[in-house]
């Protein structure tokens, strides 16, 4: 039997919510993030200490009609009060329903999938706009909830809306759990395996706890991937097309196209359009930036050390560890994987596995960027910029290209080399950071503190060695809470 797991993080956005409570007026907010990131778990956790009403549109199909999702809503309402079921063919009869059923007391109302709801009837967000405004805004205590998985249609309709403006109260991006909560979650479900184990996991997974909660705590980390990816029926094979299905229909094919571009490096936008023989025109801008809001990949700038300001240049960067290992190693093998005629050995045995991990591990780490600034002893208000860095080749400037870079209002430069490797690192690491120092160009005074953040251990010669400021592990990042 399946374990019941507790409620693992999310500590701040819990506050954000229970700050809410501490109004004299009602609340309308907004949760968006990718699928399976916890959304919705996070809701019924802050509402259950409430009177808490919980409503779910239908997943859109070609068969499913306005009509369908009115319906469901009705049901769901007649199910969790004491509404009989009523057949309407107007929201506004529902949304009164509703209030009139909430209008007293400390109520907790959740509109999952809102984007589902209200995708086949182009007057549901006015209607909704509009009971908000006369109806469930009338209870000082009330707090309604709108959350969903298509980040772009809830930051265009909802977030970006000239109809919500000025009534939102709170939005919420929800992102991966932290490290330090993933390992909190894999000790819940008992598992047993050592730090790295939890990295093998981490670097198919990501920060997903839907993903982590399919971990088996009686199997190796090696074995519970095995199961997760490489198996007909398992859940991180048919996942990719679960994906793309629910949140992009029409554009599904561009945005697989973009992310598959990014695979195995970082790219500029030029870089990217002429890698899918795709103009560069608005339409390709829309679309990444319909990926950065899901959080599928991050807009990365360089900025001018010198003048301390952002570069117009930009690089993107695929910062979803499942969909990378999908697009890697779990789609080209597809029909081996529904033959059960290839394991994870043999494809850790293939080409590039390596740097495929230490993309992965990057991602990781950059997770956990508060916790680095922790163990460098600096605040937050001290940091000018910090990001990964790329410098361009010119005439005169070698190009040079930092994994996380990290500048301080007091000119100090600390360089980060994140490093993944089977065994210890060893001394041709510190001449790598050696030579991409010696590539940024510097203005006068200013310190180069070279840092290194590894997870399979580093050499007693490096260590020795003295160059590196500091040498993080990636258990210290597992282990503690920023």
């Amino acid at each position: 039997m399946k374990k019941n797991l507790p409620f693992i993080g999310r500590k701040k956005q819990l506050e954000a919510f229970k700050d809410l409570t501490h109004k004299a007026s009602s609340s309308l907010a907004v949760v968006h993030g990718r699928r399976r990131v916890g959304k919705s778990r996070l809701i019924e956790e802050f509402g259950k200490r409430y009177r808490f009403l919980q409503f779910a549109g239908l997943p859109p199909t070609t068969e499913t009609t306005a009509q369908d999702q009115r319906d469901k809503f009705a049901k769901q309402l007649a199910d969790q009060t004491k509404i009989p079921f009523v057949k309407t063919e107007d929201w506004d009869d529902l949304f009164s329903f509703l209030a009139r059923e909430t209008k007293k007391g400390r109520v907790v109302i959740l509109f999952d999938e809102i984007s589902w709801m209200g995708s086949k009837d182009h007057l549901f967000l006015g209607k909704l706009k509009d009971a908000w405004d006369t109806k469930f805004k009338t209870n000082p205590q009330l707090i309604l909830i709108l959350c969903g998985s298509v980040s772009s249609w809830v930051e265009k309709n909802i977030l970006r809306s000239t109809g919500f403006m000025g009534r939102i109260s709170l939005t919420l991006f929800l992102r991966e759990l932290q490290l330090f909560e993933c390992n909190e979650l894999l000790d819940e479900i008992g598992f047993r395996g050592s730090d790295r184990d939890r990295f093998k996991i981490l670097s198919i997974t990501g920060g997903i706890p839907r993903y982590l909660e399919e971990i088996k705590p009686n199997l190796t980390a090696e074995m519970n991937i095995q199961k997760l990816c490489f198996r007909s029926d398992a859940i991180l094979f048919r996942e990719f097309n679960d994906i793309f299905s629910d949140l992009f229909s029409k554009r599904s094919e561009t945005y697989k196209q973009i992310v598959t571009s990014l695979v195995a490096e970082s790219k500029s936008i030029t870089e990217i359009a002429e890698e899918i023989k795709l103009s560069l025109t608005g339409y390709l801008s829309e679309c990444l930036e319909d990926l950065i809001i899901l959080g599928f990949v991050r807009r990365d700038h360089p900025w001018s050390i010198k003048e301390k300001k952002i570069s117009r240049l930009s690089h993107f960067r695929l910062s979803d560890n499942y969909i990378r290992f999908y697009l890697k190693y779990i789609e080209p093998n597809a029909a081996q994987i529904t033959e059960n005629q290839i394991s994870l050995s043999s494809v850790m045995q293939g080409p590039n596995w390596d740097s495929i991990m230490g993309l992965q591990f990057e991602n990781l780490v950059l997770m956990s960027r508060e916790l680095i600034w922790k163990y460098l002893s600096l605040s937050a208000g001290e940091i000018v910029n910090n990001n990964p860095f790329f410098q361009k080749k010119t005439a005169r400037m070698k190009g040079c290209q930092i994994d996380y870079l990290i500048q301080t209002r007091h000119s100090a430069l600390f360089v980060c080399e994140i490093k993944f490797s089977k065994h210890p690192i060893g001394m041709n690491v510190v001449e790598e950071v050696k030579e991409k120092i010696a590539r940024l160009s510097l203005p006068r005074g200013y310190s180069c503190w070279p840092v290194l953040i590894h997870v399979n251990g580093v050499s007693s010669e490096v260590k020795k060695s003295g160059f590196f400021s500091q040498i993080i592990d990636f258990s210290l990042l597992l282990h503690e809470e920023t």
